[in-house]
């Protein structure tokens, strides 16, 4: 397994943030999520500091679906980013962490009623519109509040991004945004110009998750950047601000091949600067959404091995006492993971295993054939980079409490998510 952010190696044993892995799972049980919260730190800063914030005004905003307890809102305030939301849920935990809402950006393909209301009423920075049916409803409930809404349009930019299907966004077949068919950007633009509670900031896009390559975002700069000019050509007007989304890739495994943040600012930020001289067009305002790529590696989760099965010349089963009620994405997308005995970290690896999650489902499996030192039952499994996407994604399927999380650094923990009792699994129900 690599040694991610804080990860070193002490007695055998794996720490993060100066804690031993043996004992956060003494003291906290397991499964358990940690964070490497000056991992997390790191990664914000290189961020601002390469996209230019605060020399061009720029802003860095962090995908909070990946992973958004109160203390990550918390953490990416005192940061300096920006934050986007998905949901009501979202929206209201950044509110109740104190996170500045001019600053929250709220997305998503078909917000209800009730989260578009509360977004106006809180003040949200910017409304991400996908349809006309969102746009009508944001200047319906604006008026009522006479308030005007700042709003992004989600264009489709038509881009193949080389991602995992369920996770590609940005090609013309998708539920997310206006398409450029039929002058779809521009007929949005007229549809938002009648509109008086309305004011359009700029455009976004996403072209999908999980991508290594900068081509793709090079090529959509020069798509949106034209879109832009197409719509300053035909309606008179000049959009000062431009969302390019997220989707940089991080490592998972050794087939990845991840660059740092530094060369995706670069490219964007060189092709913005080409696009804006070659179309004479006033350099906007950018904006780049990182989720993953500042929460996945910052995330490992330990576990508890019990139970262990051998197949002779088949296959050996260790069982954990998690899975996919902790970690969906290796059902979900066949996502691969690194791990290793957080207890025998220095141990000759001397046997293939396949690792078993404990929900009743035969597709419960976390990793197959991982290689490791001889497992007993005891051993401490940590599994790395379950930052994004574990405890966000994570479900009571087979009324399994949810895990702890804990944050980590300089030597000290805390737990910012409790660990749910049966009491809290039974909390909202009604006998």
């Amino acid at each position: 397994m690599k040694l991610l952010g804080t990860m070193r190696i002490e007695e055998d044993t794996l720490y993060i943030g100066g804690v031993s892995t043996k004992e956060l799972a003494k003291e906290y049980s397991t499964p358990l999520y940690v964070i490497d919260e000056q991992h997390v730190r790191n990664v914000c800063r290189e961020y601002l500091r390469n996209f230019k914030v605060k020399e061009n005004g720029n802003r860095v905003t962090y995908a909070g679906k990946a992973f958004l307890p109160l203390e990550m809102c918390k953490i990416i305030n005192e940061e300096g980013l920006c934050l986007d939301v998905v949901s009501g849920g979202e929206l209201y935990t950044a509110y109740k962490s104190g996170f500045p809402m001019e600053k929250v950006l709220f997305h998503g393909n078909n917000k209800t009623i009730e989260e578009i209301k509360m977004g106006i009423s809180l003040g949200v920075g910017r409304f991400v519109a996908d349809n006309f049916y969102e746009l009508n409803t944001i200047n319906e409930f604006a008026k009522k509040e006479n308030k005007v809404v700042n709003v992004y349009i989600r264009i489709t930019p038509g881009i193949e991004a080389h991602t995992h299907d369920y996770i590609k966004t940005g090609q013309i077949d998708s539920k997310f945004g206006f398409t450029l068919i039929n002058d779809g950007v521009v007929n949005a633009v007229k549809e938002i110009l009648k509109l008086e509670n309305i004011k359009l900031m700029g455009l976004h896009a996403h072209i999908g998750s999980q991508i290594f390559d900068v081509d793709p975002f090079v090529d959509e700069v020069e798509v949106m950047f034209n879109i832009m000019n197409d719509v300053r050509s035909k309606l008179g007007i000049e959009l000062p601000e431009l969302d390019l989304g997220g989707g940089f890739g991080i490592y998972y495994t050794k087939e990845d091949k991840p660059k740092n943040p530094k060369v995706f600012c670069d490219a964007i930020l060189n092709k913005a600067e080409e696009m804006s001289k070659k179309l004479e067009y006033p350099m906007p305002k950018l904006i780049i959404e990182p989720g993953r790529s500042i929460i996945g590696n910052a995330g490992t989760t330990l576990y508890t091995v019990g139970s262990i099965k051998e197949i002779p010349e088949v296959r050996k089963y260790i069982s954990v006492d998690g899975g996919m009620t902790d970690n969906i994405r290796p059902s979900l997308y066949r996502a691969d993971y690194e791990c290793a005995i957080a207890n025998k970290m220095n141990c000759k690896e001397e046997e293939l295993v396949t690792v078993a999650g404990k929900c009743c489902e035969s597709g419960d499996i976390l990793i197959s054939d991982a290689k490791l030192p001889k497992v007993e039952s005891g051993d401490i499994l940590a599994v790395a980079t379950t930052g994004a996407y574990g405890y966000s994604m994570s479900s009571n399927y087979n009324k399994i409490p949810r895990p702890a999380v804990v944050m980590v650094k300089d030597g000290n923990s805390r737990v910012v998510c409790k660990r749910q009792s049966y009491e809290d699994l039974l909390a909202s129900e009604i006998i």
